[in-house]
């Protein structure tokens, strides 16, 4: 085994470990040590060597520590005020401070307003249009457009070339512990005004049309394969690849509600790719 993977292996397996007991301990508020360390774990973390979920063998698997690790930097923090010259004020903990950018970075952060926190990983190659703002623990992979009024919530696992489109919204979640984030895949669009929450997964090259919302309490039909998709006590909602899904409806057909015509709110996969969508979602390579 090569030398240089067998260190990183120990120290990475000697982090789970320390965090895995000061997440089980008491008081850490003032433990120099523990902050010590917490500062190695928000290291890995915003460098993409430590994820809260990742691929494993084709399935996605949350990793507990990392999200107990973050947790411990909420219990460490303390208030802390910060500004810039501009007057304008913020209080939140310091051990999740804003992420300052450098060009070495080689990551667009387009004037206008955006924050990542520190503890975020943003690849190499990505853009971020103002205002948006990327959370911590979140992963944010080669090529992804985070578009304005986007947001990232804390986890959420983002893929290659994805497009986060203006408003899109990608819930966050810290507990419970055990709960898998949100992850979109690669080569995935997601267009304006969308929600993806509670831990849905959205393969690869889905096109997500603007306005449609993703939950688990939320069926998805599958108009092309005659298929039903939802969430179950141990899975989340599923996206198959290549699905294109838009906002639809489904009638109520009792009481009151069938009475009045009423229909509720629910995703339709219309379609999977093809090249006449390849023609309609594709980006201009000249943005990047």
């Amino acid at each position: 085994m090569h030398s240089g993977f067998f260190y990183t292996f120990l120290f990475m397996q000697s982090l789970k470990s320390a965090i895995e007991l000061l997440a089980a301990a008491g008081s850490v508020k003032r433990d120099a040590e523990a902050r010590r360390l917490f500062l190695d774990f928000r290291e890995q973390l915003t460098r993409g060597k430590v994820r809260a979920a990742e691929k494993i063998d084709g399935e996605w698997c949350v990793n507990v520590w990392v999200k107990q690790g973050i947790l411990l930097g909420f219990r460490l923090g303390e208030l802390t005020e910060t500004g810039t010259d501009s007057g304008l004020c913020f209080v939140d903990k310091d051990t999740f401070p804003a992420r300052r950018f450098s060009i070495n970075d080689r990551v667009r952060v387009v004037p206008g307003g955006s924050s990542v926190r520190e503890g975020a990983y943003v690849a190499p190659s990505v853009i971020c249009m103002p205002p948006m703002f990327i959370n911590v623990g979140a992963y944010v992979d080669e090529g992804t457009m985070v578009d304005s009024h986007a947001l990232v919530g804390s986890c959420a696992q983002i893929g290659k070339r994805v497009h986060l489109s203006a408003a899109a919204q990608i819930g966050g979640v810290l507990e419970p512990i055990n709960a898998a984030p949100v992850i979109i895949e690669d080569d995935v669009l997601v267009g304006g005004n969308c929600g993806v929450f509670e831990g849905t997964l959205v393969r690869a090259r889905a096109v997500l049309g603007a306005g449609t919302i993703l939950t688990r309490s939320t069926p998805l039909y599958d108009i092309v394969r005659g298929e039903v998709y939802r969430a179950t006590s141990d899975k989340p909602l599923e996206i198959p690849e290549n699905a294109v899904v838009v906002p639809g409806s489904r009638a109520i057909k009792k009481g009151k509600a069938a009475e009045w015509n009423l229909s509720l709110y629910t995703p339709v996969i219309v379609k999977y790719r093809d090249e006449k969508t390849e023609h309609g979602i594709e980006l201009e390579e000249w943005l990047r």
